[in-house]
């Protein structure tokens, strides 16, 4: 837990950006005594963790799940610092439903441990060491994470707070460090198992970014396991945005100010002092703030054109040569609830057919979230169905006619969803789309990057972007860094760098 300061400092600190990540860190140190000021270029704060209401119906924008509301979860942690309430929720069981293609019967990823390993060793027989096998690592890794290291260190401070995690227990994962999810297959003799492996393809990729092959084994041993208990994802009551106002609300008690449609522009280290270029979206107007400490929540891309020139080479040059980041294009549907098949749960995972010896197509997944009867998503007798589509940046950034290509890519979706859902004009009342591009409008990120950084070995823990970045009191948090995607990722990094500042 961290410590709370005995008095107020004068330091200001300036967070560039009101994602869940640069909200947490902002509100971590307004209640230390900081004084804080976020800048944000939308109109909601809450970045891809934000919502939008359309004719009735609240829609989330990106996230649509939590982890860490568990007692001694990251959230449940920062909120009882903060001394704000968690946000009513319920889990989601199973977290999600998956249906592989031409199979009318899903693999249902079940909270509970045992009727988990009882659905897995069903549908994947002969398989139950290679799980075993992840859930070994994963305790060991979970326990090494609740010591709260710091990865990667890059100081001989953040080396003790690493050092000081480390236990006999953890040292049996370092044999590990460079061995993907394809290696584990292959090393249990699970390769030619395809059916297996298009299901951790799926899971994965929802976390990881990358596919079974390419995800870091340590990184999918914690991703695969964070749905049972004691862990588990929760489904918000109200939406996503539930997060962020009360994140906010921590910030203003504190004394704290939260400026949406500021747009950060540049970031420029003068030694002690560092300065950012900020651009009032409603005005037009220029000005410049300075402050002790910037801390950037954005995506690594962002954060070296916001240094321009004064990045540092060897930085630029590594992030210039990440693989391409994952894009999503999404669909928000409102529906009557008779659209809803009955027993629908919260989560699904759909994969179209194989078109066997067809190398140019490759098959779509969608990943869709349900509300529920009363959640606050939807009018009375109504509900929301969000269904993503991982893409390639290169097709909504290319020659292709934009309009049309955005209506393809709905008809399609729409087309998936109707062999689950009962979508007719009768039951569906309400239809909007988000691309890539309308993802970097609307939050800002390089592209519309979704999920970060992909969580390869060259990219996740030792290896991964560090909080304290080459730039003395620049710091990074977010999904472009250690652990990665979703809520709870992002939420450690910010409380990685709030420990980093303070001590």
């Amino acid at each position: 837990m961290l410590r709370k300061s005995k008095q107020k400092t004068q330091q200001k600190i300036i967070v560039v950006g009101a994602g869940i990540g640069g909200l947490t860190a902002a509100a971590l140190l307004a209640k230390r005594g900081y004084e804080v000021i976020v800048y944000d270029l939308a109109i909601v704060a809450g970045g891809c963790a934000s919502t939008f209401k359309r004719r009735g119906f609240t829609f989330d924008v990106g996230a649509t799940q939590v982890a860490g509301l568990e007692s001694g979860g990251i959230h449940d942690r920062i909120f009882k610092e903060l001394e704000i309430e968690l946000p009513e929720a319920t889990h989601c069981d199973p977290a999600c439903a998956v249906f592989l293609p031409n199979e009318t019967e899903p693999i249902n990823v079940w909270r509970d441990r045992k009727k988990w390993q009882a659905e897995r060793q069903r549908q994947f027989p002969h398989s139950e060491a290679f799980w075993q096998f992840l859930e070994d690592l994963f305790w060991r890794s979970w326990r090494f994470q609740g010591r709260d290291p710091i990865l990667p260190p890059r100081n001989l401070w953040d080396m003790g707070q690493l050092l000081k995690a480390l236990r006999v227990d953890t040292l049996a994962t370092v044999p590990y460090t460079f061995s993907t999810v394809g290696d584990a297959l292959r090393g249990f003799g699970l390769a030619g198992d395809r059916r297996l492996r298009t299901f951790l393809d799926l899971q994965l990729k929802l976390y990881s970014q990358v596919n079974a092959e390419e995800t870091a084994l340590l990184y999918a041993a914690t991703a695969l396991a964070v749905s049972q208990t004691p862990l588990g994802l929760f489904h918000l009551q109200g939406s996503m945005q539930v997060l962020s106002d009360r994140l906010i609300e921590s910030i203003e008690r504190d004394e704290g100010k939260v400026l949406m449609q500021h747009q950060v522009t540049a970031i420029i280290d003068q030694g002690k002092r560092k300065k950012v270029e900020v651009k009032n979206l409603k005005t037009g107007e220029l000005s410049w703030d300075e402050a002790g400490h910037v801390v950037a929540n954005v995506t690594v891309n962002n954060f070296v054109q916001l240094l321009g020139d004064a990045a540092p080479k060897g930085y630029a040059q590594r992030v210039k040569n990440l693989k391409p980041a994952s894009v999503a294009f999404v669909v928000y549907l409102g529906v009557t609830r008779d659209a809803i098949p009955q027993g629908c749960p919260p989560h699904l995972q759909f994969l179209e057919a194989y078109q066997e010896n067809s190398t140019a197509h490759k098959p779509h997944s969608l990943f869709v979230s349900v509300s529920k009867e009363g959640d606050g998503r939807a009018p009375a007798g109504k509900a929301t169905i969000i269904a993503s589509e991982f893409t390639d940046a290169d097709v909504w950034y290319g020659d292709d006619d934009y309009q049309a290509l955005k209506e393809k890519f709905t008809k399609r979706a729409i087309a998936q969803l109707s062999q689950y859902f009962n979508l007719n004009d009768q039951t569906l009342i309400y239809v909007e789309a988000a691309t890539p591009q309308t993802f970097a409008r609307y939050t800002g990120r390089d592209r519309g990057i979704v999920g970060g950084v992909g969580m390869r070995v060259s990219t996740f823990g030792p290896f991964g972007f560090a909080t304290r970045t080459p730039l003395k009191n620049i710091w990074l948090v977010g999904d472009s860094t250690h652990p990665g995607e979703g809520t709870a990722g992002v939420s450690y990094s910010a409380m990685t760098v709030v420990r980093q500042i303070t001590e």
